[in-house]
């Protein structure tokens, strides 16, 4: 067994060992510049206060300020990832108070502007696409862009400024305009919908089953913008031409909503399209009301040169 006596100097030279650790964590401590300042300016505060809030402080003077110590959100050393300490001194008290870093704040920021863009069915590259990389190697390209200016332009200062009708041949880059336009418009917090016809029209037959319809209708009728990604390319029955389509763009034309269309038809060939249901029955005149609606909410440019 070991002496008692080395026993109790081992003791004695860890407990020394240990305050010593205790007085130069403290020195750092209190010694930080912005702690330093801050008890300096309350001088009611003793040592009895300060030790017994140290881990306050100390907690303090480990974490990242306003991001400072932080690359990113994900990268946040603090023990509340996401918030920055400030230090609140009451009398003899002395506590912490977290609120959102900046790194936290823009992440919250980007993900309510991600949310002003709601898509069915469209690819990622679309929904990234941005006015930068926008091909601007012929004239009517250089138009479109000219177009997209003048659009966020107006809709930043609340007028309503006709849509476009942006039609082609396959791969010329029409679908990639729409996702530039919704990008751009999301940055003065403009909401916008973008939907692939073909699916659009799957969709809402599917919501007749489970009663979501008219709330669908609804919504497509009154958002701030609305864009119709290849149409001409769904297989469309009268009731979803009439009763869906029909509705969305009259209340769109009479409440002077903008709506965007990309298409592989010129409106003529669209008219064509529209006039004949998939029972092979040909009605020109209703498809014609479509047609006349469209060129009220959106000027037609054709996109001739492939995209890239």
């Amino acid at each position: 067994m070991e002496p008692i006596q080395s026993a109790m100097k081992k003791w004695m030279n860890s407990n020394k060992k240990m305050q010593e650790q205790f007085v130069a964590q403290r020195n750092q401590v209190i010694n930080d510049p912005e702690i330093k300042r801050r008890l300096s300016e309350h001088v009611e505060l003793d040592e009895q206060d300060i030790n017994r809030h140290l881990m306050k402080l100390y907690e303090y003077q480990q974490a990242s300020k306003d991001c400072h110590d932080c690359p990113h959100l994900e990268g946040c050393i603090n023990i509340l990832k996401g918030y920055t300490p400030h230090l609140d001194i009451n009398g003899k008290d002395i506590s912490l108070r977290y609120e959102k870093c900046p790194n936290k704040l823009h992440e919250e920021e980007q993900v309510q502007k991600e949310s002003l863009v709601h898509s069915l069915y469209i690819p990622k590259q679309i929904k990234q696409a941005k006015l930068e990389d926008l091909d601007a190697s012929s004239y009517e390209r250089k138009d479109v862009i000219k177009q997209i200016i003048e659009f966020v332009e107006a809709s930043k200062a609340g007028d309503f400024h006709q849509g476009l009708y942006i039609y082609g041949q396959f791969g010329t880059g029409k679908s990639y305009i729409l996702g530039v336009i919704a990008n751009e418009l999301k940055k003065h917090d403009i909401p916008t919908d973008i939907i692939y016809m073909p699916e659009f029209v799957r969709e809402m037959k599917a919501s007749i089953g489970n009663d979501t319809l008219q709330e669908k209708i609804e919504r497509f009728k009154q958002v701030p913008v609305l864009m119709l990604d290849d149409i001409g390319a769904e297989s469309i029955s009268p009731w979803f031409r009439d009763e869906v389509l029909g509705a969305i763009l009259q209340y769109r034309m009479m409440e002077e909503l903008p709506i965007f269309f990309t298409s592989n038809y010129d409106l003529d060939q669209l008219e064509s399209h529209l006039a004949t249901n998939n029972r092979g029955d040909v009605e020109t005149i209703k498809a014609g009301r479509i047609i006349e609606r469209i060129k009220q909410l959106s000027q037609p440019i054709e996109l001739m040169n492939r995209y890239r």
